[in-house]
């Protein structure tokens, strides 16, 4: 934290930003996506998640961070959930081998934008993995974005930034092996298809397939992405594309491990258990098209559509454990060791097939300005949005194997057969619709003073079913943003912003019904430093972030098959301190702290499975004397965290039932050699002192994190 409040304390000795150079860049950048491969920094000079403005980050009133292309390659953060682990403020919950759980500042994450343009969650969870191969960089913006937020992310906005075509030719191409027979290979290829580059174009593949430290499980994933871009004029680019990844995993978890007996002890269970047979696997396929055109009027005026189509089909064949086992009985099941038990005495089986398509269209229009009042130039944007999403699903179960008691000894060696699942029968058929009208007027009241007043009015639609119940909704809400930036001087501004939050939801509760929108506020205030013509930047923020009728897990319906929600209401106050880019010739870093509180209604803790302290470093160093030379170290921390099931005591003292994941922090390692300008060497090793922690406690299930592991890169670039 000293180091930090450190950079602050140079704004009367560092100089200023070259204004006149980077308004140029930003005006580059409206026309043609910023891009941060080929450069060394950890930082960008302009983004526009948070407001469509193109805006540096000391000028955009909330908490903003950034992982760019040398980051993704350093730490070869190959796939969305490790990229994420290194956001300061971001959790990664790994609940089950294949879905996961985001949050920040408490709250879940229910959104990916792509591009700027949101891609909701099937259930609010992300199922299967994300390659990283097709991005440049990612924006994070915490907090409730207020302005764009009715894709519905109440937490933060997490945008993820393509890849684009260069106007030269370029290529480069990778090979990994690591721990567990890790394989990567990867290759990305961008052309000019006019002599001056006017049309271009770009291809990413990558395929990976891994077993695991868990037994039986493995993962293959293909990936690949093409986008062509033309200049149809001066003032005009279009773009168009398309990505696809498979993801198919064996062995995998539906659910996680039963972590207590029933007397409400832990299960001393080794890193490598797992409750998924062979036969069990998640198969999702993504396809997206998508296109954009952005036109340059002039005077600072710029114009941009975007539209986006997806296809997610998943044929997932399953097997969930629920149940408790008894402690030092026979097979851990009862006090005769036979099937006779009551749910909450034994371990039991819940095999499953599915089969689900989910098809969004997703149109985002905007215009974006300056105009003269009062002798002064002010940013002007209005945009309107129409998201369509339409999902169904069917469900297969063999009732002969449901409910089977499961002794302990059998439960983690993957010995349950696989069950002859009838035809699938339709579970959810749901179409939600999503329009909105935003804006944003950003006030140059004074040369250090700028004031932002807009927000978005939105109306979410809803019809269909899930198990029989209606999920519909009809819903209008408004919600506004005001935030606010005063330069303190040449380095160093205040910043304060207000934010509302609206999101319906889609869980339901144990009477089966829907839950009710989630809804609240975002308020923050704090110092934004820049330094280095932008090359460092670095923050420190407060925030209280209120949520009402947020979904928390509170069990699972074994006769639907599905997790049972609760409504919670909660408030989370904090502070956030944060840095990132060059702070010495050769050191490039990113990091923060996050401290905060969760209270519910009554001032008692609640979504105690969020950790509460968390810290993050990523730094690298090449010699000035050595610069084929790289090292650095990535560390990751974070707090005691526990989950209370709901109505779960122990059966020997009657207490509350409570699951402990205590403060832990993982370290890793890496190392680059460059042979050549266009050759490299690399080793990654990944949580070097071997901490073992469970991965989530979202509910009362879990599995343990990966060991050490290490993995090499060979690396060519042309």
């Amino acid at each position: 934290m000293t180091a930090l409040l450190a950079l602050f304390a140079m704004a009367s000795t560092a100089p200023d930003t070259d204004r006149a150079a980077v308004d140029l860049q930003r005006a580059e950048e409206i026309v043609v996506t910023a891009r941060t491969e080929g450069s060394d920094e950890y930082t960008v000079k302009a983004q526009s998640t948070a407001t469509r403005l193109p805006l540096s980050l000391r000028q955009t009133p909330q908490s903003l961070s950034v992982v760019t292309r040398a980051q993704i390659e350093d730490f070869q953060l190959n796939d969305v959930n490790a990229l994420l682990a290194t956001v300061p403020g971001v959790n990664v919950q790994a609940q089950e081998s294949d879905r996961f759980y985001y949050s920040a500042r408490g709250f879940d994450i229910q959104t990916f934008q792509v591009d700027g343009i949101g891609l909701p969650f099937a259930f609010e969870v992300q199922t299967g993995s994300i390659d990283t191969a097709i991005y440049d960089h990612v924006e994070v913006v915490r907090g409730a974005p207020g302005l764009l937020s009715s894709t519905g992310n109440p937490s933060a906005v997490i945008n993820f930034v393509r890849k684009r075509p260069a106007r030269t030719f370029q290529a480069s191409t990778s090979a990994q092996y690591g721990s567990f027979d890790s394989l990567r290979l990867d290759a990305d290829v961008s052309v000019p298809l006019t002599r001056d580059g006017s049309i271009r174009a770009r291809a990413v593949g990558a395929y990976s397939d891994a077993d695991s430290y868990l037994d039986r499980y493995g993962l293959r994933r293909w990936t690949g992405y093409g986008i062509v871009e033309a200049d149809l004029g001066p003032n005009t680019v279009a773009s168009a594309g398309y990505g696809y990844q498979d993801h198919q995993s064996r062995g995998a978890m539906w659910g996680a491990l039963p972590l207590y007996y029933t007397d409400g002890t832990r299960i001393d269970l080794p890193r490598s258990a797992n409750t998924g047979p062979d036969w069990a696997g998640w198969n999702v396929v993504d396809r997206q098209i998508f296109g954009d055109v952005t036109h340059q009027f002039g005077h600072g005026w710029t114009a941009k559509i975007s539209a986006i189509r997806r296809a997610v089909s998943e044929r997932d064949t399953l097997f969930y454990v629920y149940g408790n086992p008894v402690k030092g009985l026979p097979g851990g099941v009862d006090t005769l060791g036979t099937a006779d038990t009551t749910d909450d005495i034994a371990v039991r089986s819940y095999p499953g097939a599915f089969d689900a398509e989910g098809r969004d269209l997703t149109i985002d229009a905007y215009v974006s300005g300056k105009a003269k009042l009062f002798g002064r130039d002010h940013d002007v944007m209005i945009g309107v949005n129409r998201g369509t999403r339409r999902y169904r699903q069917g469900s297969a179960y063999d009732y002969d194997q449901v409910g089977v008691v499961l002794p302990i000894a059998t439960v983690f060696d993957g010995s349950f057969r696989e069950p002859v699942f009838p035809d699938f029968t339709p579970s959810l058929d749901t179409h939600t619709r999503r329009e909105t009208v935003y804006g944003l007027i950003r006030l140059n009241l004074a040369d250090p003073l700028k004031v932002m007043i807009g927000g978005n009015y939105t109306r979410a639609f809803s019809e269909g079913d899930s198990y029989g119940t209606p999920t519909s909704y009809d819903r209008k809400r408004f919600l506004p943003f005001v935030g606010a930036t005063y330069d303190l001087g040449a380095n160093v501004s205040a910043y304060a912003s207000f934010a509302t939050i609206f999101n319906p939801q889609t869980q339901f509760d144990v009477d089966n019904r829907l839950l009710k929108p989630i809804e609240g506020d975002n308020l923050e205030a704090g110092l934004k430093g820049e330094w280095f013509g932008g090359r460092l930047n670095a923050s420190a923020a407060i925030f209280q972030a209120r949520q009402k009728n947020t979904a928390e897990a509170a069990g699972f319906d074994t006769v639907l098959g599905r997790t049972i929600y609760r409504g919670v209401d909660a408030t989370s106050q904090g502070i956030e301190l944060e840095f990132g880019g060059q702070i010495l010739p050769g050191v490039q870093a990113t990091g923060g702290y996050t401290i905060m509180r969760i209270r519910g209604e009554d001032d008692q803790a609640v979504r105690t499975f969020v950790p509460r302290n968390t810290a993050r470093l990523n730094i690298t160093y090449s010699p000035p004397s050595l610069p084929a030379l790289k090292l650095g170290a990535s560390a990751q921390y974070q707090s005691r965290m526990y989950l209370e099931p709901a109505g779960v005591v122990s059966s020997t003292t009657g207490d509350q039932v409570r699951i402990t994941q205590g403060r832990y922090a993982v370290l890793d390692l890496l190392t680059r050699y460059d042979l050549t300008d266009r050759v490299s060497l690399s080793a990654n090793l990944k949580n070097v002192t071997n901490a073992k922690y469970l991965g989530g406690l979202n509910f009362d299930q879990g599995f343990y994190a990966a060991p050490r592991t290490i993995l090499g890169t060979v690396r060519f670039n042309y």
